[in-house]
């Protein structure tokens, strides 16, 4: 059970709290454009998505863990070394998709946060694509499954993620309801499905 900044003390509750609050956080990252302001690429740029998306729930947010951890059998970068973990992939390039890819892949070996990781990465990795390659992701057309088991290899070789994630690749890197849809499925991959984030905008 994490520390939090709601007082909850039951699991299910601040999970679907999680959910709403950061999926709204999400979404107004994106209408205000607060998300252009941030540096693309860098840890930086990542820690700023971070602590917008879940400052009002972590007292973390935004900050490098200091604790290992680990997803079932792989144990993520030591919290020994991440600070120059970080640092290095911050000097990786990211001039083509490839490049982008293996600069995702590194971080989320790198796990910087103590939760939250995925949902921000992958922002973090549309803003790179939007702004390299002028395009995003549709992650509405990349199965979770099939993501989850790509990524799961991906520290071995990045081939399988890299060809999936260009399969999904569009030119609408301005689209609201793209980006909308991306959120749901970004947070549907981690078990989050209590939210619809267009019901959330419409109570809003």
């Amino acid at each position: 059970m994490l520390e939090n900044k709601l007082g909850i003390t039951n699991l299910v509750e601040l999970s679907k709290e999680e959910e709403r609050i950061t999926k709204l956080k999400a979404l107004e990252l994106f209408d205000t454009n607060r998300i252009n302001e941030f540096e693309v690429g860098t840890f930086n740029g990542l820690a700023k998505i971070h602590e917008f998306l879940f400052d009002d729930i972590y007292y973390f947010a935004g900050k490098i863990r200091k604790d290992n951890i680990a997803k079932g059998n792989f144990r993520f970068a030591s919290a020994l070394y991440l600070e120059e973990i970080l640092s290095k992939i911050n000097e990786m390039p990211q001039n083509t998709f490839e490049e982008i890819i293996k600069k995702y892949v590194e971080m989320n070996i790198a796990h910087p946060f103590r939760e939250g990781n995925g949902r921000s990465t992958r922002i973090w990795l549309d803003m790179i694509l939007k702004k390299e390659l002028n395009k995003v992701i549709d992650w509405s057309k990349v199965n979770k499954e099939d993501y989850l088991l790509a990524m799961e290899r991906s520290p071995v070789k990045d081939t399988e993620i890299r060809l999936l994630l260009e399969s999904a690749l569009t030119d609408n890197v301005s689209d609201r309801t793209v980006y909308m849809k991306g959120i749901d499925v970004s947070y549907h991959y981690e078990g989050y499905n209590t939210y619809s984030i267009l019901d959330l905008d419409k109570q809003n």
